[in-house]
């Protein structure tokens, strides 16, 4: 059974950086993704980046975009989300998780295992 935890959320003023981790273990034989998703307060939850081994880092969103930069590291069992340039609206709780699928996606409903989620906080 894969599992997923997530680490480096906190609390950040605006402009400032962090980096979240995804470390996996149990990882499938099969070729996967890993995503990143986050979830505001009164909100649904959406996706941010994925990385695959074909594609490389994806960013879907127009809003982090050039701030938030996803790789993958340590034989694929570690996805590391870089954020730079944090804005309030980017508050959240990060979820991490892992799809057993060759090419990135976005869609919540594809991927199998998730991560107990990590609070990113930008305020001043």
């Amino acid at each position: 059974q894969v599992q997923l935890v997530e680490s480096g959320g906190g609390l950040v003023q605006p402009g400032g950086s962090l980096t979240l981790s995804c470390t996996a273990s149990e990882l499938p034989v099969d070729d996967y993704i890993i995503g990143w998703f986050r979830q505001a307060p009164g909100k649904e939850r959406e996706g941010v980046s994925c990385v695959s081994r074909s594609e490389g880092g994806i960013n879907y969103l127009d809003s982090v975009k050039g701030r938030f930069f996803l790789s993958a590291y340590s034989a694929w069992n570690q996805a590391i989300l870089r954020m730079k340039d944090l804005k309030p609206e980017d508050t959240a709780v990060y979820y991490c998780a892992l799809a057993r699928r060759t090419f990135c996606t976005p869609h919540m409903d594809f991927y199998d295992y998730w991560g107990q989620g990590t609070q990113v906080t930008v305020s001043s």
